[in-house]
């Protein structure tokens, strides 16, 4: 059986693939799987760029929906949240390449890249409001990305928006053809790790700190409003197995 997430290095480069299409959902064992490999490559001195890329049509169409369900849920958001935490504090740039749908935690795993590029299919959303919940950490992310209220208006209606838009709002760096998408990713990593390793290190270091010094607790913050108030709401659990069944939410004083 092939291994949900594929990890490789080669020329200063390391690159994590997600590898369970169709959709490559984020369930807690693949989360834990991402957060090994993030602790292993960053010990690797001679990194100089990641590339977080999937496997497949769509890169991913996020988390699990039943393990946002209790008592699952007590755990899984944690978790998820400690993996966009660890990405975002990878020591060298992070290059996240996009095609398809990239919707809820999926959404919230590129927003901690440094540079995310677009294959023309993607599409991006955090539709998590739509299942009574939210979406820890692009509620401290996604308004940091300098969109205005683009943010928050992806946050509160679910509504996604496609690749060119996503260029035009600032956060996509580029859209490439989707059969291109690799090579766009790898020369970018490549002009990124002809500089040195411990330098790359060192500024992401620095501009990670000077800019976002509460980026780390903003997130953990988020998790703690999802954990302890957003799911002791009636409409966390309608909203969750609605989707689960296949119907519409009843939500409570409608």
């Amino acid at each position: 059986m092939s291994s949900s997430l594929l990890v490789s290095t080669g020329a200063g480069v390391g690159r994590l693939t997600l590898n369970d299409p169709p959709l490559n959902i984020l369930s807690r064992e693949l989360l834990g799987r991402i957060r090994t490999a993030l602790a292993a490559l960053a010990t690797d001195e001679s990194l100089g760029a990641l590339v977080l890329c999937a496997a497949g049509d769509n890169f991913s169409a996020g988390a699990d929906v039943k393990e946002h369900l209790p008592p699952e849920h007590s755990e899984l958001i944690p978790e998820f949240i400690e993996t966009i935490r660890a990405l975002d504090a990878f020591p060298v740039p992070v290059l996240a390449a996009v095609q398809g749908r990239c919707l809820g935690g999926g959404f919230e795993l590129v927003q901690a890249a440094d540079f995310i590029l677009a294959g023309e299919s993607a599409v991006f959303g955090q539709p998590e409001i739509r299942l009574g919940v939210i979406a820890p950490a692009a509620c401290a992310l996604l308004p940091r990305l300098g969109l205005g209220s683009a943010a928050d208006e992806m946050l509160f209606t679910g509504d996604s928006i496609p690749a060119d838009r996503a260029h035009r709002l600032g956060f996509v760096r580029s859209v490439v053809p989707d059969e291109e998408l690799e090579e766009a990713a790898l020369a970018l990593a490549s002009r990124i790790t002809r500089n040195s390793p411990a330098a790359l290190r060192l500024a992401k270091r620095a501009i990670r700190d000077g800019a976002n010094e509460t980026r780390g607790e903003a997130m953990r913050s988020a998790g703690r409003i999802y954990l302890d108030e957003v799911m002791a709401t009636r409409d966390a659990l309608e909203g969750l197995q609605a989707f689960m069944e296949k119907r519409a939410p009843e939500w409570a004083g409608r």
